[in-house]
C-alpha cells in the first residue's frame, strides 16, 4: 500500500488496522500531515492545524491498544473539525475577523464526545463568516478550491471539512449545515454527507442565535459506514441542548449494511418551487433514481407543492445574523465580509409580525413534508441544481439557460433545514466537465437508520470511490 492509497482508506478499516496495530494510529497521522503540508497551499482547506497535538494524541491512542484499553469508536482516527465548532485552547474565527484571535477555554459537547471516541484532531477547516453563505471564503484565511478543479468553488459552508476529505487529508470530517452546509461541499467534492435529524447531534455551548433550530452537526466522509460510525460517536442528548433528542438505542455501523424491505421512495425535481435545473444534474437524478427499483422498492414522482420557502429561511437566518452581530458593525463593518454586513442590516427591519409570518410559512413546509412521508419512506432529490461553479463566484446568474436568483442554485437543501429531516447527499454521476453531481436522500423526522442504508445500498451499486482528483 503506497502513502495516497492510506490517505484514502476507509476510516472504519482504518480502525481495525490500528485496533491490531498492523498500522498505528502515529503512522497513518504523520503520512495525512505530510500529504496536508504538500495539498493544503493549494486547496486552502485547513485553516488552523495542529499537527503537534495531533502526534500526540496518535502516541497517546497507540499506547491504549498496547496496554489493552478500552478503545473508542473513532480510535486513533484523524479528524477534522469545523471552525464554526469550539475547540478548547485552539483558535476559533468563526471565519470572521471579529474574532481572529480567539481560543475558548472549552469545547463543544460534540468535540469532547469525538475525543472521548478516540480522534486525532488535525486542525479546523475553512468556513465563511458564520456560515452565513454557501461558498467557503472569509477575510482572514481567503477562498477554499475545489479539489476536482481548481477554479472552481468547494461550496460552503463547510467547504475546508469537504476540501480536506476530497482531497486525502484526513478520512473524517466534522461539518455544521444551516441551509445545506453539510451536502452542499459534499456533493461538489463528490462525497457523502449526512445532515441528521435536528438535535440528534447536541448544540452547547453556541455562539448568539444565528441558525438556531437550523444548523446541524453531521459527518463529511467517503465511505457511507464511515458516517454511521461517526454519527454512533456524536448523537444522544444533553441536558444543556433543550433540542437535543433521547438516545434512539439504535447502533447505526451495525445496521447501516441492511436492506429495508417494500420501501417506498418518491423524486422530486422541483419540490413544487424550483424553476431551473442543469440538464446534466436532472439526467444524472433520473438515472440513479431508477436504480433503486433492482431491489424491489417502488418509485414514483412525487407530489409536494412547498410555498414561499426562501422567503422564511431568509428572514429566520438574517434575522438571527442581527440579533448576534449588529451591535459590532460600528467598529467592524469595513472589515467584515460585505455580503454579511447586508445581510446583518437586512435582519434588522424585520418586524415581530415577519418573524410570525415566517414561523407560520415554515409550520406550513413542515406539513407538507410531513404529509408527504406518510405515503413514502424515502424522499429523493437533487443537492444542488448545479454543479460546482466558478470560484470567487457566490452564485452561478445563469441555471440552464435561466437567469437565476442569488439562492435558485441551493433550493433543494434548506427545506429539511427547516423541517428537521435527515438528509444526506450521496455522489451519483459526474458533469461533462468531470466534476461531480450529489443526488439528496431524504428520510422521515428521526430516521437516520434509512437514510443511511439506502445510501449504502446506493453505494454498491454506484460506487465512485475509485475516481480521485489530480492533484
Amino acid at each position: 500500500m503506497n502513502k495516497e492509497e492510506l490517505c484514502y482508506m476507509p476510516a472504519f478499516e482504518m480502525r481495525e488496522k490500528i485496533k491490531t496495530q498492523e498500522l498505528s494510529s502515529l503512522e497513518i497521522t504523520e503520512i495525512i500531515i505530510e500529504r496536508i503540508e504538500k495539498i493544503n497551499p493549494i486547496i486552502n482547506a485547513y485553516c488552523t492545524p495542529t499537527f503537534d497535538y495531533a502526534r500526540e494524541m496518535a502516541e497517546n491512542a497507540d499506547k491504549m491498544v498496547k496496554n489493552g484499553e478500552k478503545l473508542g469508536l473513532l480510535h486513533g482516527l484523524p479528524t477534522s473539525i469545523k471552525d464554526l465548532i469550539i475547540t478548547k485552547d485552539i483558535k476559533t474565527t468563526y471565519g470572521c475577523v471579529i474574532f481572529e484571535d480567539n481560543i475558548p477555554d472549552q469545547d463543544e459537547v460534540v468535540v469532547k464526545r469525538l475525543k472521548e471516541a478516540g480522534i486525532v484532531l488535525l486542525g479546523k477547516t475553512n468556513t465563511p463568516a458564520f456560515g452565513h453563505q454557501a461558498v467557503t471564503d472569509n477575510e482572514i484565511f481567503g477562498k477554499t478550491k475545489n479539489p476536482w478543479n481548481l477554479e472552481r468553488t468547494s461550496g460552503g459552508s463547510s467547504g475546508g471539512a469537504a476540501a480536506s476529505v476530497a482531497a486525502g487529508l484526513g478520512p473524517l470530517a466534522i461539518g455544521s449545515d444551516g441551509g445545506g452546509s453539510i451536502r452542499i461541499p459534499s456533493c461538489f467534492c463528490g462525497l457523502y454527507g449526512l445532515k441528521p435529524s435536528f438535535g440528534r447531534i447536541p448544540h452547547y455551548p453556541k455562539l448568539g442565535l444565528n441558525f438556531i433550530t437550523l444548523s446541524h452537526y453531521g459527518p463529511i466522509v467517503r465511505y457511507v459506514k464511515d458516517a454511521a460510525l461517526m454519527l454512533d460517536a456524536m448523537k444522544g442528548p444533553h441536558e444543556s441542548d433543550q433540542h437535543s433528542l433521547p438516545e434512539e438505542n439504535i447502533n447505526y455501523f451495525e445496521v447501516v449494511d441492511d436492506k429495508p424491505k417494500d420501501l417506498s421512495i418518491a423524486y422530486s425535481l422541483d419540490l413544487g418551487f424550483v424553476k431551473a435545473i442543469n440538464t446534466e444534474v436532472e439526467e444524472a437524478i433520473l438515472s440513479a433514481v431508477g436504480k433503486f427499483e433492482q431491489f424491489g422498492w417502488t418509485v414514483e414522482e412525487a407530489e409536494i407543492d412547498l410555498k414561499k420557502p426562501h422567503m422564511a429561511f431568509s428572514t429566520l437566518v438574517t434575522a438571527g445574523l442581527a440579533h448576534d452581530f449588529e451591535s459590532y458593525l460600528d467598529e467592524w463593518a469595513d472589515k467584515m465580509t460585505p455580503n454579511l454586513v447586508r445581510l446583518i442590516r437586512a435582519g434588522t427591519t424585520y418586524s415581530a409580525i415577519d418573524l410570525l409570518r415566517a414561523r407560520m410559512l415554515r409550520k406550513a413546509m413542515y406539513e407538507q413534508v410531513s404529509k408527504l412521508f406518510q405515503k413514502f419512506d424515502i424522499l429523493i432529490t437533487p443537492t444542488t441544481a448545479v454543479f460546482a461553479f466558478e470560484l470567487g463566484k457566490m452564485f452561478p446568474n445563469k441555471i440552464g439557460g435561466r437567469r437565476a436568483s442569488p439562492t435558485a442554485w441551493m433550493s433543494f437543501t434548506f427545506p429539511f433545514n427547516m423541517t428537521w429531516n435527515p438528509a444526506a447527499t450521496i455522489p451519483c454521476g459526474w458533469s461533462s466537465e468531470n466534476t461531480p453531481i450529489g443526488m439528496q436522500i431524504v428520510g422521515r423526522r428521526y430516521d437516520e437508520k434509512t437514510v443511511l442504508q439506502v445510501s449504502k445500498a446506493f453505494e454498491e451499486i454506484a460506487p465512485w470511490q475509485d475516481k480521485k482528483p489530480n492533484l
